[in-house]
Order: structure tokens, then sequence, then C-alpha cells
């Protein structure tokens, strides 16, 4: 289990940044990995921080990745496969499987079944 600690910074110009703290204050850097579709983000840097066991790191979004429906990054510890947190795109077209859609459609029955109980409530009173 890794000690690490991952925090967003910003996401802006295409450019994912965040901290990662409780790195050993020796220096070493950590072996972070950013996985989009199986495969790992080639150009994600990783720079020393202000204070010792801090890092930044920054992970710029492939042009792959602006497309339709929903594409998600996640961030791992590869010392041991530890993940440390993740970022989601949303574009284009609605994605019929988005949970958000699920959540508004699952809203618009329950909304149904309470005016539906409550009639029969009503009528058989």
């Amino acid at each position: 289990m890794s000690d690490l600690t991952l925090t967003k910074i910003r996401f802006r110009n295409g450019i994912w940044e965040g901290k990662i703290s409780n790195a050993p204050a020796s220096g070493a850097r950590p072996d972070i990995t950013v996985m989009f579709q199986d495969e790992p983000v080639a150009a994600t840097t990783l720079a020393e921080g202000q204070t010792g066991g801090e890092w930044l790191v920054s992970v710029p979004v492939p042009a792959e990745a602006l497309a339709d429906g929903v594409q998600t990054f996640v961030i791992f510890d590869a010392s041991d496969s530890t993940r440390l947190g993740d970022f989601t795109l949303i574009a284009g077209e609605a994605v019929a499987d988005d949970l958000r859609a699920e959540v508004e459609l699952l809203r618009a029955e329950l909304d149904m079944l309470k005016r539906a109980f409550r009639r029969h409530c009503l009528e058989t009173a």
C-alpha cells in the first residue's frame, strides 16, 4: 500500500496538474504512471515540489482523448500498483450509458411511481 497522496491543483490548457505528497524526503523520484485506455500517457512529467517529499505531476491530455463520450485517466504508484487518483473528460454527444443520464431517468421513474402511489392511496381511502 502506497503512502503517497495525490491532490488536484488545476486542469487548464489541456494539462491536468496535481501534487503528490508523502514521498520519501530522500529526494527519490516516485514511480508514477498515468494510464489512458490501458496505455501509459507518455508525456507525463514529474518535478520536485517546494518542500521535501512533495512532487508536482503534469499530465498533458493527448489528442485522441478528445472524443465523444467519457474518457478516464488513472494515476498509479507504479512501485506497488496502488491507484492514487483519476480524472475524467466528458465531451461531445450525450452518452446513453452516462451515469448522470441514468440518474435522471431513475428520478423521472421515481416521480411517476410517487404520483401513481398517491393516486392509489386517494382512490382506496
